[in-house]
């Protein structure tokens, strides 16, 4: 057995004009926050994925993949740039994801369980196989207070040596 250790960040500011663009995050509406400022939905848990797949991969979903979904086919679902990533890991199975989003807002706690099963759903896995955790930063960073969000990611895979 290989095991693997990959890590991605990903992080956006908040939209300061109001507009119609929701707040996505795993996949999932948050109507406590205005939406992120990305040219995709901006959604900075399934972006950190994927930054840590290309970290194991070598394949750039979100500096190459996701720019040519985006500005050739128009595709701002992350999901979709997810997905991407996800094929390019071949043999390798992901064993756990390790999340940690920093933000002042959204409120995320009370929906812990609900983004879990986001991104277990949309990996194939099972909920005990994604971990998260979240933190307002104290007001020491820009999304501490308030101003954007950020999302590390550490990911495990394993690959029978069959």
């Amino acid at each position: 057995m290989k095991y693997r250790t990959g890590i991605g960040q990903d992080s956006h500011r908040f939209l300061e004009k109001v507009t119609d663009k929701k707040c996505i995050i795993a996949g999932l509406s948050f109507e406590d926050a205005p939406g992120l400022d990305a040219d995709s939905d901006g959604d900075v848990v399934f972006h950190a994925i994927c930054n840590a797949i290309t970290s194991l991969t070598h394949v750039p979903i979100l500096g190459k993949v996701a720019i040519d979904l985006c500005h050739k086919e128009g595709i701002t679902d992350s999901r979709v740039y997810l997905d991407k990533a996800f094929e390019t890991l071949g043999s390798q199975k992901i064993e756990h994801i390790a999340l940690t989003i920093e933000g002042k807002r959204p409120k995320f706690q009370k929906r812990a369980n609900e983004i879990r099963q986001s991104v277990a759903t949309a990996l194939n896995l099972n909920l005990d196989q994604v971990g998260i955790t979240f933190t307002s930063g104290d007001g020491l960073t820009a999304f501490g207070k308030g101003e954007g969000l950020m999302c590390y990611c550490i990911l495990t895979t394993v690959e029978s040596s069959d």
